[in-house]
């Protein structure tokens, strides 16, 4: 199975390993640990010493039920680290759903523009996107974190998710993005419940018949937790499931995954580097 590349981003002939930084005060994962500037640029470059191909730089959350902030805010906290981290030589992405903020981060060094709302939250993007001629990640995504649980609703998840997201592919190529530049991602989590998640995960060999990079983001998710739950059936702590983690990462690797985005970088950059060297093995010689 070749590895996938993208223009612009690191090709290490396996699957790359994308770590998170938060500059958020209520992210679901690390709580905040990263919002302020300076420490969210250490961290990017701890985990680039840790092994992280890319970085992937946020300043709004996602969990559930999260409230948006104002494009102003997005923009103090992105746009100082990225540009901080891309002086120094690092590969960053920018998780944003806003146009403005997208374009202001490429200015800023980002070489990669991952969008959870695959341009729906903001129709200007697409176009912001190929202006900037970088790499796009387009998420499948049914609504914004306050509405997203009502929206899990599916016959068949992986053929659904795989029609929608053909529609957003299609959408932002005639909005003029590079054919080579998209990379899917099936949303893990988003308007997703456990059975969903665990569907697309066994599911990627059909999602790769778009023809396009997939990057998954399992770390630290709900879906993890509650298959981890306790005797009492409690979930597992976010922090509790990064072995899990590392399993998913594994399996995906092993499954083709172009990407995986993760918070604890440096055992997942020993999974994939072991799931690159099962693979060479298998290959005729």
């Amino acid at each position: 199975m070749t590895t996938p590349t993208v223009p612009g981003l690191p090709d290490e002939g396996r699957c790359l390993v994308m770590g998170v930084v938060n500059v958020t005060p209520d992210s679901f994962s690390d709580g905040g640990r990263w919002f302020d500037p300076e420490a969210a640029v250490r961290h990017g470059l701890d985990l680039v010493a840790q092994g992280a191909d890319l970085v992937d730089v946020g300043g709004e959350s996602t969990r559930p039920g999260a409230v948006r902030v104002p494009p102003d805010e997005e923009l103090r906290r992105v746009v100082p680290v990225i540009r901080a981290l891309a002086a120094a030589g690092v590969p960053v992405s920018v998780d944003t759903m806003r146009a403005e903020v997208a374009e202001a981060a490429v200015v800023a060094g980002a070489r990669l523009v991952n969008d959870v709302s695959g341009g729906l939250a903001d129709p200007a993007m697409p176009r912001v996107v190929a202006a900037a001629g970088v790499p796009y990640v387009v998420m499948h995504w049914r609504g914004h974190s306050h509405e997203m649980d009502r929206r899990a609703v599916y016959s068949d998840v992986v053929t659904e998710v795989a029609e929608e997201l053909r529609k957003r592919v299609d959408s932002v190529l005639a909005e003029g993005v590079a054919e080579d530049h998209v990379v899917i991602d099936p949303g893990l989590g988003f308007a997703k419940g456990a059975e969903h998640n665990w569907a697309l995960l066994a599911g990627m060999p059909r999602l790769a018949e778009l023809g396009r990079p997939i990057i998954i983001g399992a770390s630290r998710k709900r879906f993890l937790g509650r298959l981890l739950a306790g005797p009492d059936g409690g979930p597992r702590p976010f922090d509790g499931c990064d072995d899990a983690t590392l399993a998913v990462t594994a399996l995906a690797a092993r499954a083709g995954a172009w990407c995986v985005r993760v918070h604890h970088v440096r055992s997942n950059a020993d999974a994939v580097r072991v799931a690159a060297a099962w693979q060479e093995a298998e290959e005729p010689r």
